[in-house]
């Protein structure tokens, strides 16, 4: 699956919208990036601009930016109330999807080698990205903000990590600037059935980190209890990494805590909108809905549908907008306005591609299939087969987690039916798949063939093109034959009432094996590279074989189970 990190430049404009609109242009014109939000701030002269891409893109929006920036904005002349020491001040990146922190460390240092190196701007690595304990914070690298830099850079100590350490003309116009690499931040409000912020202060205060400040015998009035260092102490609240505070919302006539969940995979939107109803109910006031500010990875939605899933004891082996749905309901995201997960969730925001075949009604998919087109063909047939195949395996699961008298087993029947859904959804993702392999050897044939040098490049690509369509379906073959796993455990163990899904379903998935050899063997017929097709032709044979005898296995084990209804 694709992988999708965020960029959230800070630039140190926020008043003249014609320089802000030639930076996001410059930003909009590299591929493969969506510029999802410009906020700009006039008091603190500052604009928050938001992408999303793929990661080479991304860092290639970036640096274009930042660029652009050093260009139009002159550190010498900025003023604003928000500390600052850089036309491009932060530069953090965030992992959205299928990418870890430490790859996103790895893309942050190089766009900031790529800054220092060839935009000439001096460049503080920070958060997660900091090579140094000392210069993970922010706060601590901005010290002292623009005006400290002339002495500052020159120093061992705060010399920057990428580009110029001492105080040039061009260095004076850019200054600084921070690139990072953090967690995600959501911005998440649950709503009160009162209209008291300072009840709804309380609230915040007993679930977010930083706490409240401890004070001696009352503990509203009571005086505030300080260290050695005269600095207030603070008892923690319940949840960590997360900031909050209690508000009233004129709009809404309700009154609201206001969190930031600064890093999700510790403190996730369903553990903290679930902390706060305990919280609430135990001051006698009841939580009626919540507030996504802004997006929020699929992933943490996800996460949110299985938890409230498994708190009612239901299977989690659902497909992923039933998930959505139960998140959605369950924490109330609907109550103040409605909620649409194709302009919530990052991913699904980011999904351009509206012609996927799976996204056909049934009538639509095999009209299409009937048609004068060569594609969709026999591949993605097969791999459609296939995932009918577990969604039947993944069907007897969950009715056998449902089934009266077997609660004590729900959770048995609910990991079986996540597996099925994970081969489900694979093979789902192969149907689109090998219509576009099948593309690929239509457009590598479409090359030009003028020359000798594009005579070899289009030869180069059909051999390449050939390849991958050769590997696709043997993809197709090895996911439908582990899905039989599933399938088999489901004839074996599931609700006997259904022992006749799961016989279809191993049929479907050995028709899928079956069907998308033929294609491995069909594919291999134009590719040069002979060893490489034999050892591909070797596996597949293989797996053809084991598919067969898991088949029989599976469908005695079904003529038994039926003869014994």
């Amino acid at each position: 699956m694709k992988q999708l990190i965020e960029c959230v430049p800070n630039f140190s404009e926020g008043r003249d919208m014609s320089v802000i609109k030639q930076i996001t242009d410059e930003m909009e014109n590299v591929e493969g990036i969506k510029l999802l939000d410009v906020d700009p701030g006039a008091a603190t002269n500052r604009t928050v601009v938001t992408i999303v891409g793929t990661p080479d893109e991304v860092i290639e929006a970036a640096f274009q930016g930042v660029k652009k920036a050093a260009q139009l904005i002159d550190m010498r002349h900025h003023k604003g109330e928000h500390p600052r020491f850089g036309a491009t001040d932060v530069c953090p990146l965030i992992p959205v999807a299928n990418i870890s922190m430490k790859e996103t460390v790895e893309y942050a240092r190089k766009l900031a080698k790529r800054i220092g190196e060839e935009a000439g701007i001096p460049v503080f690595c920070y958060e997660n990205a900091a090579y140094v304990e000392e210069r993970r914070n922010l706060a601590t690298c901005r010290s002292g903000e623009y005006e400290a830099l002339p002495e500052r850079i020159t120093t061992e100590r705060w010399k920057p990590d990428f580009g110029p350490s001492e105080f040039t003309e061009n260095v004076a116009g850019s200054g600084v600037t921070a690139v990072g690499a953090r967690d995600f931040l959501v911005a998440f409000n649950v709503n009160l059935n009162t209209t008291s912020t300072r009840r709804a202060n309380a609230i915040a205060f007993d679930v977010r980190e930083r706490g409240r400040t401890k004070r001696e015998g009352n503990p509203i009035t009571g005086k505030i209890v300080k260290d050695e260092n005269g600095k207030a102490v603070m008892i923690p609240g319940s949840l960590k990494a997360v900031k909050g505070i209690g508000w009233f919302i004129e709009e809404y006539g309700v009154a609201q805590i206001s969190m930031n969940l600064t890093n999700i995979s510790i403190t996730p939107v369903h553990v903290a909108f679930d902390e706060v109803c305990k919280k609430a109910d135990a001051r006698g006031i009841r939580v009626t809905g919540s507030e996504l500010v802004g997006l929020i990875p699929l992933q943490a939605m996800l996460d949110a549908g299985k938890y409230f899933l498994r708190k009612q004891q239901r299977s989690l082996g659902v497909d992923n907008d039933e998930l959505i749905k139960i998140a959605i309901k369950s924490m109330g995201l609907d109550e103040l306005k409605p909620f649409d997960p194709k302009e919530k969730i990052i991913e699904y925001l980011l999904d351009e591609n509206t012609n996927k075949l799976v996204d056909m009604t049934v009538n639509g998919f095999a009209n299409e299939t009937s048609s004068e087109s060569p594609a969709p063909g026999g591949g993605s047939i097969s791999a459609y087969v296939g995932a009918l195949g577990a969604s039947l395996a993944t069907m007897v699961a969950n009715l056998s987690s449902h089934k009266r008298g077997w609660d004590e087993r729900w959770e048995e029947f609910s990991d079986w039916a996540e597996i099925g859904q994970e081969f489900k959804d694979k093979l789902l993702r192969l149907v689109d798949e090998d219509t576009n392999a099948f593309n690929k050897i239509m457009d590598a044939f479409g090359l030009p063939k003028k020359s000798d040098e594009e005579k070899k490049i289009r030869k180069q690509a059909i051999e390449d093109a050939s390849k991958y369509a050769m590997e696709i379906p043997f993809k197709v073959m090895e996911t439908a034959y582990q899905s039989i796993q599933v399938i088999r455990a489901m004839a074996e163990y599931g609700n006997p009432n259904s022992v006749s899904d799961a016989g279809v379903g191993v049929l479907c998935a050995l028709t899928a094996v079956e069907g998308a050899y033929l294609n491995v063997k069909i594919n291999a017929m134009g590719i040069s590279d002979k060893k490489f097709t034999s050892d591909l032709l070797a596996k597949s044979a293989e797996v053809a074989e084991k598919a067969k005898a898991c088949r029989d296995i599976v469908m005695e084990v079904v003529e038994q189970k039926i003869s014994e209804l």
